[in-house]
């Protein structure tokens, strides 16, 4: 590697992205490289819904599986749980962020994925963020399901860009990708 490659990767964040498919291990991976960090905040986007009873057991499953002494922050309001914690972080996952904000026109949901990837890049300490791969699948006959697969492969290719490491989960394996990609020109 030279100096030039260096340099760049001095300057990149304290970010580690895990991605995948639904029930590829891309939770569990992530859970398991930041095992060792200490003072860790586990943020789970996701709301509660106790109709949901699926829901309510994947949830708990997640629950069972962390560690005892990570504080875990249940919230759908990343923005300002970025700005309060300054510790290391597990961001599981960022589609809930999105979620969220998928009634907000482009130019609204462009500004607030601008604070997002600011206040990323901010951070002086580990942030792992946990991200599901959609566009591999089928394109929803919705406008709304459209509209999250566009905004999660938008953010997720930002946040990708501004990483240290990339990692993909699929079928319960784990892949580097920074070690075998090429970053597409723009």
């Amino acid at each position: 590697m030279n100096s030039k490659n260096l340099s760049i990767i001095d300057n990149l964040s304290h970010i580690i992205f895990i991605t995948g498919g639904t029930k590829s291990g891309k939770s569990e991976f992530a859970e398991y490289l930041a095992k060792e960090s200490k003072n860790l905040s586990y943020i789970a986007l996701s709301k509660n819904n106790n109709d949901d009873k699926e829901w309510q057991e994947k949830i708990n499953l997640h629950r069972k599986r962390r560690p005892k002494d990570w504080k875990v922050i249940e919230t759908t309001d990343l923005l300002n749980t970025l700005r309060a914690e300054d510790g290391p972080l597990l961001i599981d996952s960022i589609g809930g962020f999105v979620m969220e904000s998928i009634g907000n026109d482009h130019k609204e949901w462009s500004t607030k994925m601008n604070s997002l990837l600011s206040l990323l890049m901010k951070r002086n300490t580990l942030t792992f963020i946990v991200g599901e791969q959609v566009g591999w699948s089928l394109v929803s006959e919705y406008r709304i399901g459209n509209i999250y697969i566009e905004r999660i492969g938008e953010l997720q290719k930002r946040i990708t860009k501004i990483s240290k490491e990339n990692w993909l989960a699929i079928n319960g394996r784990a892949i580097k990708i920074d070690e075998i990609s090429l970053e597409i020109p723009t």
